[in-house]
């Protein structure tokens, strides 16, 4: 397993991958992606941080079964590993540890 260090397009698609569950693809990956940012990710580079991810041992895939609707091809799904989900916690604690050293940086209540 490579490092465990999170970019930031690489927490997104990890998160995403988390939000939708079971309908974790790539196809819907990148929809959500474009819903959540409202910017559209290529396929390939979303492609690209699966197949790292994977290789980092942050998530893990497997195939759907063969549909007609896909002339017989199978979907591959993702999900967060163990070690994703101690990534994104890690990710999490850090941002919200610096968010709260920002002096005179509160949000709260300006939104």
């Amino acid at each position: 397993m490579k490092g465990t260090n999170l970019g930031e397009f690489e927490e997104l698609v990890l998160l995403t991958i988390a939000a939708l569950g079971m309908e974790a693809y790539s196809v819907a990956i990148c929809d959500e992606l474009e819903r959540y940012t409202g910017r559209a990710s290529k396929l390939g580079v979303v492609h690209a941080v699966l197949n790292r991810l994977e290789d980092k041992g942050l998530a893990k895939s497997h195939l759907g079964d063969a549909s007609a609707t896909r002339g017989g091809k199978r979907k591959r799904f993702y999900e967060v590993s163990h070690a994703g989900k101690v990534a994104l916690m890690r990710a999490k604690e850090l941002r919200e540890t610096i968010w709260r050293d920002i002096p005179g940086f509160n949000l709260e209540g300006s939104i």
